[in-house]
């Protein structure tokens, strides 16, 4: 006897706490929606983050991730959906760990994810990530590889968008392609290819007159020409 009425005892715990969950579920998921209706970001952080303690889901968790995202929260993002390349994640898991690690200054990191995302739906403007983040590395042969691909793939109404001034701009796709070309002739050989760098960076200019960086860029190879070469002294 005393069995069975341990017995019914767990099994009207057990039904409690379905009932319990189902009922918090639905409140978190009614909560979640009004938090989207009300344009409240935090809201749906926190009705995400409960649904997902209550009600574990890898859906959600990658779509929290991205409003951490989109919130500029990188390390948030990161925290919730880690850092590792797995052989599971969705397409916007990816983009997600690449795009926090880049903006986080991790590029070793971030390049993984660009790549495999890349595979999945070779586009040109995952080239330019990739492109970008070779380059700084000193990959050179890399970023030769998918700076040509993406000149070659970019269409005419392709953007690409720059934010180092205070006002962001876009320029054609082409053109930021045709930039970072200009850098990578340059890094090949700093002497030998500054004119020719020079040239390419004009070529950027002319399909994109308010292309602020390939500017800057321009005038900082330049002004290498007037610096003394190394062990000169310099005339009075």
């Amino acid at each position: 006897m005393k069995r069975l009425l341990v017995l019914a005892l767990l099994v009207s715990s057990y039904f409690v706490n379905a009932q319990n969950k189902s009922e918090l579920v639905k409140h978190y998921e009614a909560y979640y929606k009004q938090m989207k209706v009300q344009g409240d970001a935090q809201g749906v952080i926190n009705a995400l983050t409960h649904l997902n303690v209550v009600s574990p889901s890898v859906a959600r968790t990658d779509t929290l991730a991205y409003i951490y995202l989109n919130e500029g929260k990188h390390l948030q993002a990161l925290n919730t959906i880690g850092i590792e390349l797995s052989a599971t994640d969705s397409n916007l898991a990816k983009e997600i760990k690449a795009v926090s690690l880049k903006a986080l200054g991790q590029a070793k990191l971030a390049l993984p994810h660009f790549e495999a995302l890349f595979n999945a739906s070779p586009n040109p403007n995952i080239a330019y990530e990739l492109a970008e983040l070779n380059l700084q590395m000193g990959n050179l042969v890399d970023a030769r590889k998918h700076s040509a691909y993406g000149v070659n793939n970019s269409k005419e109404d392709m953007k690409m968008a720059f934010y180092e001034t205070q006002q962001p701009y876009q320029v054609p796709l082409k053109a930021a392609f045709t930039y970072l070309r200009a850098l990578i002739k340059f890094n090949e050989d700093k002497k030998a290819n500054l004119d020719t760098a020079v040239l390419m960076l004009d070529e950027a200019l002319k399909m994109a007159p308010n292309f602020n960086l390939a500017q800057v860029s321009k005038k900082a190879i330049l002004s290498l020409k007037t610096q003394p070469e190394a062990g000169t002294t310099p005339k009075n």
